[in-house]
């Protein structure tokens, strides 16, 4: 395995499609792969994961009215008052799990600015993988 894995991991575990790319990080930082690439590469391919459901939160909506679009107005109206109530700092928390994913996506539906989007985004991102970079080499002793 090598960091592009890595990176393709975290990009996809970051979109709407259930992934986790932790098992893969803590798998290569026991073979001895450099803690700080692993960092950058989980964290960089989880932010830009997390920029496509900006991307389509922010177009998706263009087509609220059709038939096929899958939220309800009522759900959709939920989230943004949620989105409105926690504000742009909930971003920070784009990590969890459940929930991480869904609060990228309502960004991008409220026309979110894209650069602080991103800065906290990865600045909550990095964090995590940092944590569980710590956490990993700790149990390893």
């Amino acid at each position: 395995m090598d960091y592009i894995s890595l990176f393709i991991s975290a990009f996809v575990a970051a979109t709407l499609l259930p992934f986790y790319s932790e098992v893969i990080l803590g798998v290569m930082l026991v073979n001895g792969a450099d803690p700080l690439w692993l960092w950058l590469s989980a964290t960089c391919g989880n932010t830009l994961g997390s920029w496509v459901n900006w991307v389509l939160g922010k177009y998706l909506l263009h087509f609220q009215e059709k038939r096929w679009f899958p939220f309800k107005p009522e759900s959709l109206e939920k989230a943004q008052q949620s989105f409105n109530k926690y504000g742009l700092w909930s971003l920070l928390f784009a990590w969890l799990p459940i929930i991480g994913d869904p609060i990228t996506f309502i960004a991008g539906m409220m026309k979110v600015r894209a650069l602080p989007f991103l800065i906290l985004v990865f600045i909550g991102k990095g964090l995590r993988y940092a944590i569980v970079i710590a956490m990993t080499l700790t149990a390893m002793g």
